[in-house]
């Protein structure tokens, strides 16, 4: 099911189309964008086939099916419960970030940010004409990360209505525990700032995820959590996500602008992909864990064998967050260390924050084939 490599170099694949103009080169293997090299789901693609035996494409609205697809997903796997009248279709997690930005503050409000962190996050906010406000991650001896509290209370002001949360952890790997996401609900509920948690790699965790809405009623109505099947079952390019609200002003204001932007319901083949993954993709997934799992146990050999690069493995995401600070090289020779003697494309540490620098990530969502390939034959 994950074996074979999987040509996507003519298939308009955005790691392939941006190569050259990224990387300099066509000859790497482009592993930055997260999606996989993972063949989306057969019964997916079945049931878009199915789909398109109707001879007429024209709008649609997104079914009350879908939605409670999502509903029944997300409590068994997650615990977390959700309410048809709560959510919204979007046509992607950081479509919703900037809508969500746009209507709890205004401009020159600040947000806070976790460095390092998915770098679209310090985008939007400068984009949206907010002030960024980092609160870095804490890195200890053995690569491990952690919020930090006390510099978190520090920084927070009047002015400070939003926090991104990105749960499980983008670029470095982490599982928040029940009891750091209940310290850090605490500190937002005692400053009443708002929460939006970016949860799209929810579903490829190694170890117990933990909904930040879940935590109580009180952090729920707080709380924006985002939610999309595309990373976990490689249908990013349909671009369809949802957008829970339990708060009934909050979701009041948020409707506002959100039927201002005329954002419609999506597009026909995305409700199909979007209901058919959530209803019959379990047994998916849970090989899909396994794969990748695999791979990092792969990863870990591999860089084991060369010491100066060292691989922490990830608690969720198919990103593995290499700390190459060891090697003592700058960011530009870093990259062109990968890009000349690995052949391979990544994302530059840096990119997710300052904190990042001497790091790089790698997308290790690969078929058998390739990974062994790059990393067992190299």
């Amino acid at each position: 099911m994950f074996s074979e490599f999987i040509d996507r170099s003519n298939s308009n694949s955005e790691k392939y189309q941006a190569r050259k103009r990224k990387f300099g080169t066509d000859e790497v293997i482009p592993l930055w964008v997260a999606d996989m090299d993972i063949a989306t789901p057969k019964f997916i693609l079945y049931a878009l086939k199915k789909r398109l035996e109707h001879p007429i494409l024209g709008y649609e609205e997104m079914p009350d099916s879908a939605f409670n697809a999502q509903i029944t997903w997300m409590k068994k796997r997650h615990g977390l419960e959700l309410k048809r009248e709560e959510m919204f279709y979007s046509p992607s997690v950081l479509t919703s970030l900037n809508l969500a930005i746009q209507v709890f503050s205004e401009e020159d409000d600040e947000i806070i940010i976790q460095t390092p962190v998915y770098g679209a996050f310090a985008t939007s906010i400068k984009n949206n004409n907010r002030t960024v406000v980092e609160n870095p991650l804490m890195l200890n001896k053995e690569g491990n990360y952690s919020f930090d509290f006390e510099d978190l209370e520090a920084k927070i002001t009047k002015r400070t209505k939003l926090l991104l949360l990105c749960s499980p952890h983008n670029p470095v790997g982490r599982v928040w525990l029940k009891d750091e996401l209940l310290k850090l609900a605490n500190i937002c509920l005692k400053h009443n700032i708002k929460i939006v948690a970016d949860e799209i790699h929810c579903d490829i965790c190694y170890k117990k995820h933990t909904p930040f809405a879940s935590l109580s009623y009180e952090v729920a109505e707080q709380t924006i959590t985002l939610l999309s099947p595309g990373k976990t079952f490689n249908i990013s390019g349909l671009h369809i996500s949802t957008i829970n609200i339990s708060n009934k002003e909050m979701r009041r204001e948020f409707l506002k602008h959100y039927n201002s932007m005329a954002f419609g319901q999506g597009n026909i083949l995305a409700h199909v992909a979007f209901e058919e993954a959530y209803l019959h993709g379990e047994e998916w997934v849970d090989k899909l864990l396994i794969h990748l799992q695999k791979n990092i146990e792969k990863l870990d050999k591999f860089f084991y064998e060369n010491s100066k690069i060292k691989f922490k493995k990830p608690e969720a995401t198919f990103l593995a967050w290499l700390d190459c600070r060891e090697m003592g090289l700058n960011e530009n020779d870093l990259n062109n260390f990968f890009i000349d003697e690995m052949k391979l494309g990544l994302s530059i540490g840096s990119s997710f924050g300052i904190q990042g620098e001497g790091f790089m990530r790698l997308n290790f969502a690969l078929t058998r084939d390739e990974i062994d390939e790059i990393f067992i034959k190299s």
